[in-house]
């Protein structure tokens, strides 16, 4: 008489303690791979959102073909936050680049970022942004009109992840046209094209004349990001003097590390912020005058 088969099954809670004991020890997951990638996969439908965070950049390491499909799943999915869904997008920017065949991944993307759903778009277009994938640089450029300001935004950074130097163009004639915010994130950005220095430099020149403080800020921030302060001391005295004391303290900042021939040169601005009535800005101009004068 045959035995019946007896069919092991393992409850919600001794998935998610295995799947505890692999994300904390990475030797004993090595030695049961095999076994751990499913029982991982299976653990993501049980776990809380602090340890789906932690399984899926677990497998995001060790299982990139493997995760794929459970993060777009994860993406789609309306019963789950949007921080966990907005993650398994960033974490599928990640991995695209390392997977054997990632184009029915960005089919799939390609397709979610026509959605009638603001977040299926947004989520779409960040998983979409990784070095290389030209395939989607035009969809990416045709997200940068859509009606939602944060898929704008995140078109920006997307096409920014290319890593393709064409794409520059199209980023610096969106900031004749897009909205503060959106030009604001392009500026945040444009340093990354660093084959371009010269002609992003001259872009954040062009900025530090805007009549939006944020706009300024954030071009002197960057500026500094792919110039050296001697090479632009005139658009640091000019800054000296903007209204927005963030401005200034930021100018006066950089202009500290340039050294003391270029602060001598600056002397006589430096003396008008001592009556700054910012008084970071006054103590900081005090302490280049006193240095100056040794």
């Amino acid at each position: 008489m045959e035995k019946n088969p007896v069919i092991r099954f393992e409850s919600r809670e001794r998935i998610l303690e295995s799947a505890r004991k692999y994300v904390d020890s990475v030797d004993a997951f090595s030695k049961r791979a095999e076994n751990g990638i499913p029982l991982l996969l299976k653990a993501l439908k049980y776990a809380a959102a602090d340890f789906k965070h932690e399984i899926i950049l677990f497998l995001v390491s060790f299982a990139k073909d493997e995760v794929v499909w459970p993060l777009v799943d994860m993406m789609a999915d309306t019963s789950e936050t949007a921080e966990l869904r907005h993650d398994a997008a960033a974490y599928l920017s990640v991995v695209g680049p390392l997977l054997t065949d990632s184009q029915p991944l960005v089919d799939r993307l390609l397709n979610d970022i026509e959605s009638a759903d603001p977040e299926r778009r947004l989520n779409a277009t960040i998983a979409l942004g990784w070095d290389g994938n030209s395939n989607a640089a035009i969809p990416l450029i045709q997200t940068l009109y859509d009606a939602d300001a944060r898929v704008q935004q995140a078109a920006v950074n997307a096409l920014c992840n290319l890593r393709d130097d064409r794409i520059l163009h199209v980023l610096t004639d969106r900031l004749n046209q897009g909205s503060s915010e959106q030009k604001r994130v392009i500026l945040l950005n444009l340093w990354r094209f660093d084959s371009k220095a010269k002609q992003v430099a001259k872009i954040y020149l062009h900025y530090l004349k805007d009549e939006d403080p944020d706009i300024r800020f954030d071009a002197l921030v960057c500026m500094g990001l792919i110039t050296e302060t001697r090479d632009q001391v005139e658009a640091y005295r000019t800054s000296l003097s903007d209204k927005e004391s963030r401005i200034r303290e930021l100018a006066l900042d950089r202009l500290t590390d340039a050294g003391d021939s270029v602060l001598e040169s600056l002397r006589p601005e430096i003396q008008k912020l001592l009556e700054d009535p910012d008084m970071k800005i006054k103590s900081a101009g005090l302490r280049i005058i006193k240095k100056t004068n040794r």
